[in-house]
């Protein structure tokens, strides 16, 4: 038996992992509290106080969880110093350290290692991690309390790091025991009136929160999980900046914001245009138009123009929403008859819209049905207006002047913008609204055709791809006109490498086949003229090949075009977007996402094995 009688708790003894190594056959140091004199060896008439060898084994490496749930997991099993230990290591006397737990052994870590795994505020360090395998110091606490300034992050992967090296630890002999061991996981009333007035000093160093309630520990770092960029208390308070400042701290025009979602201020625009020839019938599928291949991100601004549109325009606007999905909202949808355009746009960029206005113009008068004319949407991004015209020229091989007629009024008779104001009206020509705005693009079906005869064109398509596109275009009847100046003043037009957009077979790839032969034409088109040089970029200009429900194939471009700031004075859109359509589209979305895995399910369900 022992010679020093130790209190019977009916526990077993076990060593401690941190009990440093005997001394020819010598007790542990002697603790302040209470000394005692063990003996060498242990009688052998009580085999239940031999301790147990062990091999001590590493910590886990950590993983990246949030911050939040690694701090509630830390104090859950946190071991708090008792009154002794605590008085031990504020004199600088070494802790008995000869106390037994049931837990698994941890390596102590280096002495340089930072003593905390987080630096969320609601944590209280242990003694042990900044000791390591030493006694405790006078500075324990203070190197665990400068050790939370720290980032989260950085600590994770340093703790991770020396988690991986090897751990050395004193031996431990069989023959060690200590009284101290039955209080070492009791955390007295000393202990926890520290912890607490600890706890209270840190809550309030957090200047952003009260003295009551506990830190977030996404508030603790500035570097958080978050993608929202945080708000400071004294940005919000602030009244002082002056409305309609470009340089003005928050405003929500100015260049702050234009910043945070447009960096290098470039905008990804899609502009589509399409002569639907009043088919009933929609495609299966907008992918190829709304979302080509050539493309691997969607763009932020969608303006998509239908000439001879289908009866159901609001079938065709649900359709676009459907196609797009939740990501986009429909900013405008307008109407002139049967020209119809749609502007849709990313759903975190419509607080940056103005008011969206419209304008029309009928060039055929005398038609019940409105299937000539234009139809203009403005407004203004940021602090850069736009202008979108979509339009239906005069049709036939012959009639080039009627069409510039066309054009000539269309100019003239917009009357945009109305309550939005011009962002550089020294600018502006009162008789050409493509003068008023900083970018403009018109598209539609111009109608103009290839000059020469069918026989003419049929023989230079059976050349290459680039050889023939070239010489298509040498008998481009809006090619010529534009060189003449006589159409399109200021505009330009991407490089074309695709085929003519008209006449086709519905249905089919071959052109008009039908009794009148009509010429194979680039009718179809889009424009783009900026009031600043190198403000719009093109990047793609192509046609959809697989779209054949009408005569003529979808001609589309992807643009990159700089945003400049603007000023907050101007009539806002204020996030004002079609609700009804935007959830009639994920309605359709889902539908269809569980109509596809009920067709895969009763697809493997019917699958039937038979043995012959």
């Amino acid at each position: 038996m022992l010679k020093g009688q130790l209190p019977n708790t009916g526990r077993g003894l076990a060593a401690h992992p941190g009990s440093p190594p005997t001394n020819n056959g010598q007790g542990p140091e002697k603790s302040p509290v209470l000394p005692l004199n063990l003996p060498a060896q242990i009688s052998n008439e009580d085999p239940q106080a031999k301790a147990t060898p062990f091999t001590p084994k590493p910590p886990t490496r950590p993983r990246l969880e949030r911050a939040l749930s690694l701090d509630e997991k830390a104090w859950r099993r946190r071991r708090f110093q008792t009154s002794h230990e605590d008085l031990a290591a504020r004199s600088g006397a070494s802790p008995s350290r000869g106390s037994l737990q049931d837990e698994v052994p941890r390596a102590p870590t280096h002495t340089d290692s930072p003593p905390c795994l987080s630096t969320s505020l609601q944590e209280i360090p242990t003694s042990r991690r900044a000791q390591g395998s030493a006694g405790g110091s006078p500075n324990s606490w203070g190197h665990c309390i400068s050790g939370m300034i720290g980032t989260s992050l950085d600590l994770l992967h340093r703790d991770g790091a020396l988690a991986g090296s090897p751990s050395r630890l004193p031996a431990v002999g069989q023959k060690v025991a200590s009284n101290s061991l039955r209080s070492a996981d009791r955390v007295d009333s000393v202990q926890t009136d520290c912890k607490s007035r600890l706890q209270s000093r840190l809550f309030r160093a957090h200047g952003s929160l009260g003295p009551g309630r506990p830190p977030s520990p996404l508030a603790c770092d500035a570097k958080s999980f978050s993608l929202l960029a945080p708000i400071r208390a004294k940005d919000v308070r602030s009244r002082s900046y002056l409305e309609g400042s470009l340089l003005a701290s928050g405003a929500l025009m100015g260049a702050e914001e234009l910043a945070r979602y447009f960096p290098d201020r470039n905008m990804a625009l899609f502009v589509a245009t399409w002569n639907m020839q009043g088919q009933k019938e929609l495609p299966p599928n907008l992918d190829e138009l709304l979302l080509p291949a050539e493309a691997d991100y969607a763009q932020d601004l969608y303006v998509v123009g239908v000439q001879e549109g289908c009866s159901d325009r609001r079938e065709w606007e649900t359709r676009l929403q459907e196609t797009l999905g939740p990501h986009y909202v429909t900013l405008y949808s307008a109407a002139h008859g049967a020209l119809y355009m749609s502007v849709l746009i990313r759903r975190d960029l419509i607080w940056f819209c103005s008011e969206v206005e419209s304008s029309t113009v009928t060039t055929r008068i005398v038609s019940h049905i409105k299937t000539k004319g234009a139809l203009g949407v403005s407004f203004t991004f940021f602090g850069t207006s736009f202008l979108f015209i979509t339009s239906h020229f005069t049709s036939g091989d012959g009639k080039v002047s009627e069409r510039l007629l066309d054009y000539s009024r269309t100019v003239q008779g917009l009357a945009l913008p109305k309550s939005v104001p011009d962002t550089s009206p020294f600018r502006s020509d009162a008789a050409d609204v493509t003068t008023r705005f900083d970018g403009v693009f018109w598209f539609g079906d111009f109608n103009f055709r290839l000059s020469g005869g069918r026989v003419a064109v049929e023989a230079i398509l059976k050349q290459d791809l680039g050889e023939k596109v070239s010489a298509l275009l040498q008998h481009d009847q809006l090619t010529q006109e534009m060189k003449k100046g006589s159409i399109f003043k200021g505009f330009q037009e991407p490089d074309i490498h695709f085929l003519p957009s008209y006449k086709f077979d519905i249905g089919k790839d071959s052109y008009d086949t039908t009794s009148k032969q009509r010429t194979p034409s680039y009718t179809d088109r889009v424009m783009y003229r900026s009031r600043h040089k190198g403000d719009i970029c093109p990047i793609k200009y192509s046609s959809c090949p697989g779209i054949k429900t009408s005569d003529h194939r979808p001609v589309y471009g992807l643009f990159r075009v700089k945003v400049r700031p603007g000023r907050d004075n101007i009539p806002l859109a204020a996030g004002k977007f079609d609700r009804e359509l935007y959830l009639i589209g994920i309605k359709r979305r889902i539908s269809k996402e569980i109509q596809r895995q009920q067709a895969l399910k009763n697809q493997h369900s019917s699958t039937i094995c038979t043995v012959s």
